[in-house]
């Protein structure tokens, strides 16, 4: 597959983790082009959405989760990830590579796409694809107003509603679902206390 980085990449980002409208256990990542409108949606499981919610909220964690103790074994070793490339789609599933550099030399490690964004989230590290895939796989926003940038664990109807709560509670809360390691409760719960926040701002 190493003539596929002899074209030209795409780059990506996250502008949306929600539970998936297709499979009810399911979640979907979707990610947008940078420098375009169109959109990859892709279906993970829980523990990879919840791996890359905790990520993006900044979540300490009591232990750490998988995708941390590898982040750590790497950073231990003075391997850094250069960037994460979603590299091919076969029947439908998406197919992902770390590419690493350690003292000025270069290598991959193929991983499952969940897996590598992740992973990219926790080293910063840019995301890309191909046009093929975009082409394949790909959808177009109609209204670009439509675009949702970085929302976590969107809401559905049957999820619980916060609202109702006081700051205080919702803090209260907060600190119990973590203690739960429940961290995808904990990224709506904190989304609300934000939202109190600007608010009041």
């Amino acid at each position: 597959m190493f003539y596929l980085y002899r074209m030209k990449k795409i780059g990506l980002e996250i502008v949306a983790l929600s539970h998936s409208v297709t499979q009810s256990h399911n979640y979907a990542v979707v990610l947008g082009e940078i420098d375009g409108k169109r959109r990859l949606p892709i279906v993970i499981g829980g523990f990879e959405a919840q791996a890359i919610a905790v990520a993006m909220e900044r979540m300490t964690p009591n232990r750490p989760l998988t995708h941390d103790l590898f982040k750590n074994t790497l950073d231990t070793f003075d391997v850094h990830l250069k960037e994460v490339i979603i590299n091919n789609l076969l029947d439908g599933i998406f197919y992902a590579q770390l590419v690493c550099e350690k003292d000025g030399q270069e290598f991959i490690i193929d991983s499952r796409t969940s897996d590598a964004i992740a992973m990219s989230v926790r080293f910063k590290s840019p995301l890309y694809t191909f046009d093929f895939i975009m082409d394949q796989a790909g959808v177009v926003l109609e209204n670009e107003d439509d675009k949702s940038e970085n929302t976590i664990l969107a809401e559905d109807p049957k999820s619980d509603s916060f609202e109702q709560y006081s700051v205080k509670a919702l803090n209260q809360m907060l600190e119990d679902v973590l203690d739960r390691e429940d961290y995808e409760k904990a990224a709506k719960i904190r989304d609300e206390i934000n939202r109190r926040k600007a608010e009041n701002d």
